[in-house]
Parts: structure tokens; C-alpha cells; sequence
């Protein structure tokens, strides 16, 4: 077996992390090709090699698919995992050592003055692998790739699909890509998901914790974001105008750590809103005033809707842009000048409909296709561009705020509830305690993952998110009819780690290399065990 010993993984994790995956470069794209050609060594593939697939997403990127199939069994395991990291630049003069996991840690080791004093102490005590990748998340992927080499050599009765993807770290379209193969895989080859299983790494609740975390769910996340379209004027008769930043200020300040938005689940509570951008579409100097600006706003979510969200959304932007109308208004009666008019608050879905009335289907059309065709704008850029666009051609409806979601969107996933879950957590627990593992269980993994698209809270409908996202169906979109098709509950076991996205990023070695695999093994028998007895 290639894989089997702590010694084996850690070579594989070496190679992994060696292989620079960046989101967005040619490393990323390329990844999936070199761990194609890695696991084709299995002798199963060998064999089968109709199920070792790799699939195309975008921007010349690939997700991979190895499924160990167990003859007349349709219970399936998969195992979830990203292979892109973020960017490297912050380790400076050490870059060339940041995907070398064994150099990176040497050096580091030798000048620790650029790391911060717990990193510091980490380096010393020899305990941990420091690389970019090395914990976000590259040791979950090998470990699953060591489940399935361990699940074909020992002939598991139950089959091991494991799905690794790009794009995790950005808009996840590797993952929204994948969950439409994953059930059109399901169709064909029959089979039933008792259980989506993330390898995410065990992220710290705060300075100095020290404990390692499996996780029954996935924190949601959206993006509520917001055109502002003043009235232009000269700077020189202000007031006959108003402007966007003026506008946004109002509306800013009341979304920034706004508890409205806070929901408490299981006794755990959302992190506060934040603004995520701020900026006015002018873009050249003049002395025409700035009338239209946009921003983004944060938001996480476990319960609640886009709609949800977006009433509260409203009801805090009709707020802000009252308190802006008596500002506004204040400063007009004072000085005696007739104002410009009461500020709207409009839903995107509104806005587009009024377009449609009046400009007609093809003109709409045209607008939102000559925004979508600019490369050079992401997916938020062009949402807000679109909004902006329609307004300039519907100025009678200003000045207005138009509301409007931005990708991405990571509904939120929970199984705390569910019977196998439950079972499987008190097993890993108890199972920890006996080896002084200190780990512990939280409902809602707080770094945001894929786990999000293999689960839908039946409660929620999607209408609100599709009508309001700008660019839904053009460049962005959402799987809910496959995500809908699955059953399964979710659950992320990962390594223990430090620092992701900074240049601390640490692996704890013995976490990774010995703990974690006989946890996962321990995990995928009792899911094994259970299913048998379900059967009895």
C-alpha cells in the first residue's frame, strides 16, 4: 500500500502541497491532472478506470471524482475536499519555500522573528508543519485518499466516492459543479448517500484554544449588497444634488455589527455583520459630485433564509435612508433650497420588473448582456453593474437605494440532529478521550465550506436569492435541484491546525499523521455498522 503508515502520508501530503494550486493560476488548473494520474496507481482504477473521472468547471479547471464500488451495494460515503489554497505572497523572500513544507519549517525554525509569538513556540516545540495548503487543505485530502486506498485493499462493503475540487476558496464553482455529477451519479449507478464527509481542518475558537473541533453543520453565508444613486450636481450648489457616499454612510453605519442579523443556534451565535466593500462608480476627477456608489455587506446565517435576510435588509436600509432624508432635508430647509426628492429603497426584482415594463424584454437584454460580457468584472462587480445600468436608464425612480445579493451564497448545512451523526460524534469523542485528544463538537463550522451544497434546509425557498442576484443564471448559479435530490446528513472531521490564510499556517503533525486516520477509519466503520443493523 502507498499510503497506509504515518510515514507514507507524509510524503503524500509533501507532494500535495508541492503542487502550487493557487485559485485562479495555472497551478490550480493543472492539480487535478497530476492527482489523476496519482491515483490511477491504485490497482481498482486500474481495473475500473470508468470511475476515476475528472470534470470541467471553468477557467480551464477540473473537479475529480474516484468512486471504490462494491459490487450489488448502493451505500455511499463521500468524502469532500479542496485542493486550491490562497495566495503566497505574503511569505516574502520565502516564497520559493512556501508550498515545501520540510524547507518552509526548517527555515522558519531557524529565523522564527517573522512569526508571531505563538507560531513562535509552535516552530520550537517541533510539533507542527508549517506550507501553504499544508492545513487548509491538503491533509484532508490525503487523508481521504488514504480511506480510499485502505477501503479497496481491505474490500469495504460500502462505497468510498471521494470528490476534490477547486475554487473553495473564492465562489466554490468547483463544488456547485460537482453536486450536479454527484446526483446525476446517483441516478445511474443507484446509489444511496448515507453521508457527505468533510475533511475541513479543526479551526481555533480564539487565542490560545487549543482544543480541535468536529463539526455537525456549516455556517451559511450571503451578501447583501446595496446601489446608491444620488442626484449629480456642481460642487459649487451642492444641495441641489445629493450624493451616493453621502447615502451609503447612512447605511453602512447601520449594517456594521448590526444584531439584527444575529441568529443563535444550538447556543452558538453568528459573527456580526461587516462591510466586505465600499466604493463610488465614478471614476474620474471632476467637480460634478459622486452620485452613485455601491457597497457589501457580510452575513452569516444558520436558519434563516435569503429571504429572511433580505426583509431585515430592508427594513435596515429604509431606516438608514430615513435618518439620510432628514439630514438631507434639515440641511435644504436651512439654507432654503428645494430638495431632490425622497430617497426610494428598491429591491433589485422590483427594479428589474419596472425595466422590463418599460424598456421592453430585448432592451433589458442588451443592458444585462453587455455587463456580463466584460471579463474584466467578477460576479459582484457585475451584479452591481447591472443594477446600476437599469437604474441609469429609470432615473425618474431616483434617488434611490437598490438591494441586491452578490455571489457567492453558502446556504447553511446542519445535521446536529440526525440519529447516524449523533451516534458518530459521541463515538469520536468518546474515542478521543481515551487517547487525550481534546476534542470537542460545535454545530456550525465557522470558516465557511463546501458542505454548504450537499444539504438544503427544506424550510427555505430560493425564490428571493434568484431574483434578486443580478447575474443568477448568466454567470453564477446554484445547483438547488441536485442539492434537493440528496438525504444525507453532513459532518467535517478534520486534522488540528493553526492560521489559515496567514503565513503561519500550521499542520500539528501528530494530529494529522496518526490521530486523525484512525479517527476516520473509527468514524467510517461505526457508519458501516450502523447501516447493517438499519438493514436487520
Amino acid at each position: 500500500m502507498m499510503w497506509n503508515t504515518s510515514e507514507k502520508l507524509r510524503v503524500l501530503l509533501d507532494e500535495l502541497v508541492s503542487w502550487e494550486s493557487e485559485t485562479l493560476t495555472e497551478g490550480e488548473c493543472l492539480f487535478s491532472e497530476k492527482l489523476l494520474q496519482k491515483l490511477q496507481q491504485l490497482s481498482f482504477f486500474q481495473s475500473y478506470p470508468e470511475y476515476l473521472t475528472i470534470c470541467d468547471v471553468d477557467k480551464g479547471r477540473q473537479f475529480l471524482t474516484a468512486l471504490y464500488k462494491t459490487e450489488g451495494v448502493r451505500e455511499t460515503v463521500v468524502l469532500i475536499s479542496h485542493f486550491d489554497t490562497v495566495q503566497i505572497e505574503e511569505y516574502g523572500e520565502l516564497m520559493p519555500l512556501a508550498t515545501n513544507p520540510k524547507e518552509l519549517t526548517k527555515a522558519f525554525y531557524e529565523n522564527p522573528s517573522i512569526l508571531n509569538e505563538s507560531a513562535q513556540k509552535d516552530v520550537a516545540s517541533g510539533e507542527y508543519l508549517f506550507g501553504r495548503g499544508v492545513m487548509d487543505m491538503k491533509m484532508g485530502l490525503a487523508l481521504h485518499m488514504q480511506l480510499l486506498e485502505r477501503a479497496i485493499n481491505e474490500q469495504w462493503t460500502i462505497n468510498i466516492l471521494l470528490v476534490t475540487v477547486p475554487d473553495e476558496e473564492v465562489n466554490s464553482a468547483g463544488m456547485r459543479e460537482a453536486v450536479k455529477y454527484i446526483a446525476e451519479l446517483n441516478t445511474k449507478l443507484d446509489l444511496d448517500v448515507k453521508l457527505f464527509l468533510n475533511s475541513e481542518p479543526s479551526f481555533t475558537q480564539g487565542p490560545g484554544d487549543l482544543k480541535e473541533y468536529i463539526y455537525s453543520g456549516s455556517i451559511g453565508k450571503i451578501l447583501p449588497a446595496a446601489l446608491f444613486y444620488g442626484k449629480e450636481t456642481h460642487v459649487g450648489e451642492p444641495l441641489k444634488g445629493i450624493t451616493a457616499p453621502f447615502m451609503s454612510a447612512f447605511l453602512t453605519a447601520e449594517m456594521e455589527w448590526n444584531e439584527r442579523f444575529t441568529e443563535e443556534v444550538h447556543g452558538e451565535f453568528t459573527p456580526l455583520p461587516v462591510s466586505l466593500q465600499l466604493k463610488d462608480l465614478k471614476d474620474r476627477y471632476s467637480t460634478q459630485t459622486p452620485y452613485r456608489a455601491t457597497a457589501m455587506y457580510n452575513v452569516f446565517l444558520m436558519k434563516r433564509s435569503a429571504e429572511d435576510i433580505m426583509m431585515i435588509f430592508e427594513e435596515v436600509a429604509t431606516e438608514a435612508m430615513s435618518k439620510c432624508q432628514a439630514r438631507y432635508d434639515s440641511m435644504c430647509e436651512k439654507q432654503r433650497v428645494d430638495g431632490v426628492g425622497e430617497i426610494r429603497t428598491i429591491r433589485f426584482e422590483k427594479l428589474y420588473q419596472y425595466a422590463l415594463d418599460k424598456l421592453g424584454d430585448e432592451k433589458v437584454r442588451t443592458i444585462i448582456s453587455k455587463v456580463i460580457a466584460n471579463d474584466l468584472l467578477d460576479d459582484r462587480e457585475k451584479s452591481l453593474r447591472i443594477a446600476d445600468q437599469l437604474l441609469i436608464y429609470c432615473q425618474e425612480l431616483t434617488p434611490a437605494v437598490v438591494l441586491l445579493f452578490a455571489p457567492p451564497f453558502y446556504p447553511p448545512a446542519n445535521s446536529s440532529d440526525h440519529p447516524l451523526i449523533q451516534g458518530a460524534i459521541q463515538l469520536l469523542l468518546g474515542e478521543a478521550k481515551k487517547k487525550n485528544i481534546p476534542l470537542e463538537q460545535i454545530h456550525y463550522f465557522n470558516g465557511i465550506c463546501d458542505l454548504s451544497y450537499c444539504q438544503l434546509n427544506t424550510d427555505a425557498t430560493w425564490e428571493t436569492y434568484e431574483k434578486n442576484t443580478p447575474v443568477w443564471g448568466e454567470t453564477y448559479s446554484i445547483p438547488f435541484d441536485s442539492i434537493a435530490t440528496f438525504n444525507a446528513p453532513v459532518l467535517n472531521v478534520g486534522p488540528f491546525g493553526k492560521d489559515p490564510h496567514q503565513i503561519s499556517e500550521r499542520l500539528h503533525v501528530k494530529s494529522g499523521l496518526e490521530e486523525m486516520p484512525e479517527l476516520l477509519h473509527l468514524l467510517i466503520n461505526y457508519v458501516k455498522t450502523s447501516i447493517a443493523q438499519e438493514a436487520n
